[in-house]
């Protein structure tokens, strides 16, 4: 049987990638550092979803000897990841009111794209669908998605 257990992500900024998918309504169900691996694992999910659909952030630390810390770019590649959302508009509006940039609106009611503070892509779909509505529906794109 093959169970599916989560999706891992690097990260750069873990307080930053953490307040950002609390906005969608995720939240930290467990954490382990390595000092002797230099990493911390942080496990994310929905309410309910603990141990069953999670999001693993993997935060490795800069190099002891004060060299850079390694930098991700490229994370469109990755593809995104998908969440259902009670109301999509009042989640789109809650990731505005904190500074992100909303690229793809849900000009349909139904369906959005945002992108976490490391480019990952995250598609946000509403639970049902919601009648179209101003400012939403006449929202452009921006940048990619």
């Amino acid at each position: 049987m093959t169970k599916f257990l989560h999706t891992m992500i690097r990260v750069t900024d873990p307080d930053a990638t953490i307040a950002f998918f609390e906005l969608i309504g995720l939240k930290e169900t467990r954490r382990f550092s390595s000092e002797q691996g230099r990493f911390t694992l942080i496990f994310l999910a929905a309410p309910g979803q603990e141990g069953v659909a999670e999001v693993e952030l993997t935060y490795n630390w800069p190099p002891e000897d004060g060299s850079p810390a390694e930098v991700y770019d490229g994370g469109r590649n990755f593809g995104h990841l998908a969440y259902r959302v009670d109301n999509i508009y009042e989640t789109c509006q809650r990731i505005m009111d904190a500074g992100h940039i909303v690229h793809r609106p849900p000009r349909d009611g139904h369906m959005a794209f945002v992108k976490s503070p490391d480019g990952i892509s995250i598609e946000l779909l509403q639970e049902g669908h919601l009648p179209p509505q101003e400012p939403w529906a006449s929202m452009p794109n921006t940048g990619t998605w």
